[in-house]
């Protein structure tokens, strides 16, 4: 190699300040996404299951029988099994009707609808909700 030539090692080692700020940038975004999944594993897949039940629409009735959509939703950081739903008729204070559903899986975030099924008017009195139990995964 004469002088004025460089080796192709020397020619790899210099860069633009194009590629150095291409460079940087997605240094920074790659750091960036490590970083939120890394925080995502640690902080929100640590909390424990957080299980709400609502009613989700009108009430309909299809000949003697009374259907009482609900939601039943998973807020929390990790996944439910069998999360059981109860609802109760409840006609001056005294439970005139009950139902119970179970919901097989309820990943975090997700929100799973059905209905309960009464002989009885929901009208006549106060229909309430609740989760009663769940199962970890």
């Amino acid at each position: 190699m004469s002088q004025g030539q460089q080796s192709p090692d020397q020619e790899q080692q210099k860069r633009s300040l194009a590629e150095w700020v291409s460079f940087g940038i997605a240094s920074f975004i790659l750091a960036a996404i490590a970083g939120l999944v890394i925080y995502e594993w640690l902080v929100q897949d640590n909390r424990p299951p957080a299980i709400s039940v609502r009613r989700a629409g009108n009430t309909r009735q299809v000949q003697d029988q009374f259907y009482i959509p609900f939601a039943v939703t998973n807020t929390g950081g990790q996944a439910a099994d069998a999360v059981q739903v109860v609802a109760q008729l409840r006609v001056d204070g005294k439970v005139e009707a009950t139902g119970e559903q179970q919901i097989s899986y309820l990943s975090k975030g997700e929100t799973k609808n059905g209905a309960f099924i009464f002989d009885r008017n929901p009208n006549q009195g106060k229909v309430v909700l609740r989760v009663t139990s769940y199962q970890q995964p």
